[in-house]
């Protein structure tokens, strides 16, 4: 995607330039509203798969990234061996360390901010961050984003595992579901060129193969060569199209 480690501080004074405060608060409540209320859903799991509603809580507050921890109650729930679920929720959530070394460059936040911040990257403050031309736009997207989910996350899941019993069925109401809707959502307004397009094709079918072959969380490390790949592929046809065009003038110059 396209570079922006060198942003603006803050719209320039013509105002062709960022997206006003309150555009971007906005923007960051809704992300942040649509998915946290997803917790409902993860409360109800957690409960149903026989976590106490101690060890519910802790998951929201100390892991917080919702994939991860649908992964591990999921595989609980399966009667998978608790390592394994540890595993896999461990994998899926590596991704975040890559959102974290992308959100560190335009962030540019003090040292002793960063340890605090670390705790709030996962796919939508990304997707709400990346979304935003200057930096002022990035810290407002990235916190708004990141304490509204986190609240609300760890609200519902509470309500979820306390009312577990009333909710019934998670499936049937699809909260599990609405966090990756709003960051595909997000996401993809950003796909401008055939490149990233590309990219973002492979990647799915790569996740998406290997989901039934590989342990959970794995797809989606497999899913990240996508873009090497992709670059791969085009800087080969580039250096091939080159390669021809230096022929051609040669030949041209040798027939003079």
């Amino acid at each position: 995607m396209t570079e922006q480690t060198a942003l603006p501080d803050a719209p320039d004074a013509g105002g062709t330039g960022g997206k006003p405060d309150a555009a971007v608060v906005r923007d960051a409540l809704g992300v942040g509203v649509a998915v946290g209320l997803s917790g409902f859903a993860f409360g109800v799991t957690s409960a149903g798969s026989g976590l106490t509603l101690a060890q519910t809580c802790a998951l929201s507050l100390l892991v917080f990234t919702g994939a991860s921890q649908f992964a591990l109650v999921g595989a609980l729930a399966a009667g998978g061996n608790p390592l394994t679920a540890a595993a896999g929720a461990f994998f899926l959530g590596v991704r975040n360390a890559f959102y974290g070394l992308r959100l560190s460059q335009l962030l540019a936040l003090p040292r002793a901010v960063r340890p605090l911040a670390a705790q709030w990257v996962i796919d939508e403050t990304t997707a709400v961050a990346l979304a935003q031309p200057t930096r002022r736009g990035v810290r407002i997207g990235f916190t708004v984003t990141g304490l509204t989910l986190y609240v609300l996350w760890n609200l519902t899941t509470l309500l979820g595992a306390l009312g577990a019993e009333a909710i019934g069925d998670t499936d049937a109401w699809g909260l599990d579901a609405a966090g990756p809707a709003v960051f595909l959502a997000l996401l993809a307004p950003m796909l401008k060129d055939t490149t990233e397009r590309t990219v973002a094709a492979l990647a799915v079918l790569l996740g998406l193969g290997l989901l039934p072959v590989l342990p959970a969380g794995v797809p989606v490390l497999v899913a990240a060569l996508a873009a090497p790949l992709v670059l791969w592929a085009s800087g080969r046809r580039a250096g091939g199209a080159g390669d021809g065009a230096c022929r051609g003038t040669a030949e041209g110059e040798g027939e003079r």
